[in-house]
């Protein structure tokens, strides 16, 4: 996070009042959103409401013994992160503070207040090289040099937005730090390769399109069922214990994204200290590299301020777009919206400002609008295009989906996962429930999986859709007379809607080889079903009994192709047994 300066700080106001993270303020020549330092110990603050000579604060540290009379100091600037190389394999905090670098300045764990640190390092030096030349005409957002940040990714240095442009007159390749100038215009503008950006602002691009690519999960009842697409919304509301959390890991470990935002937002903290030890630890399957080489960690446990709490998103957002502008694929897990929601709801309570339903402020519908709107598939403002994935997790009270938060966010998201506490109790996982979820990028990704995986990919898939649609009308009917009274096909249609639940829609997240399934996978187990589902329907109009069809060696072996590495010939082999087998029985 930016820090201010001494010529940056304006005139001292003093603390008024003190209730929580909020705190009022007199005499503070300051404006909404700007950054301020509170009391002697110098919390970071940022202004949300002015009234007259009083300023409102909402400050981001623990308060308890800051008390009324003490000097706010404010620094005429917003909330702002910033960018340049070093954000990836990074962890910060809800205000973009690497906790590395806070930890060795404390020498623990535990972080006194008022500590703060650059969100990049700004002595490290980087090895710049050129891509314009001396004498090209450069514009806001255009790149003028590449750095190679990690082995899996190389920063692009780009002209700042809102920058004026203007002809090339110096530009050298080297090593350099990133306040040191790379580029000099003509115009006497100096470039760097460090950029400050308010959080709570967009960062522009030319045109918002339609996306047409997937984002690939890896988890087949995501592929399979309810894909989004590279620039998409995605919600995953679910109960405690449900599986959100190990979904959104899944999504991080596996997605086909160039960079993976991680944002955990009010979760506990043995989840992010999950997240923190594993991720070094992952290989990423995609380069051989490490995985940290291309996520940033922002990192907000319940325990920690809640007021930062509401700036995490944002911060995690911003970085997002600045990797956008670049023309890569950004993935942002927000774990979870729920927490940032309960956020708001404070801080608006201790404002005093009319409660909506729930208690939650009546902007909360505006606020996560906001939020979701900044994902999509850009045009950037240098040519190049990108895009931002925002997948929310959801943590509705008692599983209720009716709730502010979970009913707001579904007006907003166009794929919705839910995640079924009943189905985590019967270890069906991901616990994802296929009668309530739904995807509104199904038709405009169809064509990228004709094109990249298999031509009947749709029609296949709504063969599947149909048949555990058929299962679960057929399920209230055996509540009430049992299996057994059913017809022998509606018997059949059960017996093959349990293979495909149990072969196709669990996933094992911690088998080495289960745990990401690519999508030409995805289809083959999708279609080994729906082959036994036709031969077991000829055997069956053939006279052959349902109880014969059904007691075939072949049939259970449809539940280990997941773990099979080399499963195209598995399937073949498995898919001529089932035929063969049941052509016996007639």
């Amino acid at each position: 996070m930016s820090q201010a300066t001494d010529t940056d700080v304006r005139e001292d106001g003093i603390i008024e009042s003190v209730s929580g993270p909020v705190v009022t303020a007199r005499d503070l020549d300051a404006r909404m959103n700007d950054v301020v330092y509170v009391g002697s110990e110098g919390l970071m603050g940022e202004v949300i409401e002015i009234e007259g000579n009083i300023t409102t604060i909402q400050v981001y540290e623990e308060t308890s013994g800051v008390s009324p009379g003490e000097p706010v100091e404010g620094t005429g600037s917003p909330l702002s992160v910033d960018l340049g190389p070093g954000m990836l394999d990074a962890i910060y905090d809800g205000v973009q503070r690497p906790l590395d670098v806070l930890e060795e300045k404390m020498g623990s764990a535990f972080l006194d207040r008022g500590v703060d640190a650059p969100g990049i390092d700004l002595e490290k030096t980087w090895e710049f090289t050129p891509e314009v030349d001396e004498g090209d005409e450069v514009e806001a957002g255009d790149i003028v040099g590449t750095v190679p940040e990690t082995p899996s990714i190389d920063h692009k240095v780009m002209v700042p937005p809102d920058s004026e442009g203007g002809e090339v007159v110096a530009i050298e390749s080297g090593n350099f730090n990133v306040e040191e100038t790379v580029v000099e215009l003509d115009n006497g503008e100096e470039i760097q390769m460090h950029q400050e950006w308010p959080v709570r602002q967009q960062r522009p691009t030319v045109e918002k399109e339609t996306p047409t690519e997937p984002l690939i999960s890896g988890q087949r009842v995501l592929d399979g069922l309810f894909p989004i697409a590279k620039g998409g919304t995605a919600a995953i509301p679910g109960p405690f214990g449900s599986g959100k959390t190990v979904t959104q890991h899944q999504l991080a470990k596996w997605a086909d994204a160039d960079i993976v935002v991680y944002v955990g937002c009010g979760e506990r903290g043995n989840e992010m200290t999950e997240v923190i030890e594993d991720f070094p630890e992952l290989e990423d399957p995609t380069t051989g590299n490490a995985l940290m080489d291309r996520t940033c960690l922002i990192a907000n446990t319940s325990n920690m301020p809640v007021a930062a709490r509401e700036s995490c998103v944002y911060t995690g957002i911003t970085i997002a777009e600045y990797f956008r502008d670049m023309g890569y694929d950004v993935a942002l897990m927000a774990d979870s919206t729920s927490r940032w929601a309960e956020a708001m709801r404070e801080i608006s309570s201790r404002l005093e400002e009319m409660p909506g339903e729930e208690g939650y402020p009546a902007y909360l519908s505006a606020r996560l609008s906001e939020f979701y709107e900044r994902a999509g598939y850009f045009e950037n403002i240098n040519g190049t295009e990108g895009s931002v994935s925002v997948i929310g997790a959801v943590s509705p009270p008692g599983g209720d989906f009716s709730e502010p938060v979970t009913q707001n966010t579904l007006r907003i998201v166009k794929t919705f996962w839910a995640l079924d506490a009943d189905l985590a109790e019967r270890r069906h996982f991901p616990s994802i429930n296929w009668n309530e979820s739904y995807s509104l990028y199904r038709d405009q990704l169809d064509p990228w999986f004709e094109d990249n995986v298999r031509a009947d990919w749709p029609e296949t898939r709504q063969w599947a859709i149909d048949t555990l649609d058929e299962e679960a009308e057929l399920q209230e009917i055996v509540q009430l007379v049992g299996k057994d009274a059913l017809p022998e096909d509606q018997q059949l249609t059960l017996e093959i809607a349990r293979y495909l639940r149990e072969a196709w829609l669990q996933q094992n997240a911690f088998h080495d080889v289960d745990t990401f399934c690519e999508p030409e996978k995805t289809y083959r187990i999708m279609d080994a079903a729906k082959t036994y589902n036709d031969a077991a329907f000829e055997a069956l109009d053939a006279g052959v009994p349902v109880e014969e069809i059904t007691d075939i060696d072949a049939a259970p072996r449809l539940n280990r192709i997941g773990v099979q590495e080399d499963y195209n010939e598995y399937i073949d082999d498995l898919e001529d047994d089932i035929e063969s087998q049941l052509r016996e029985l007639y």
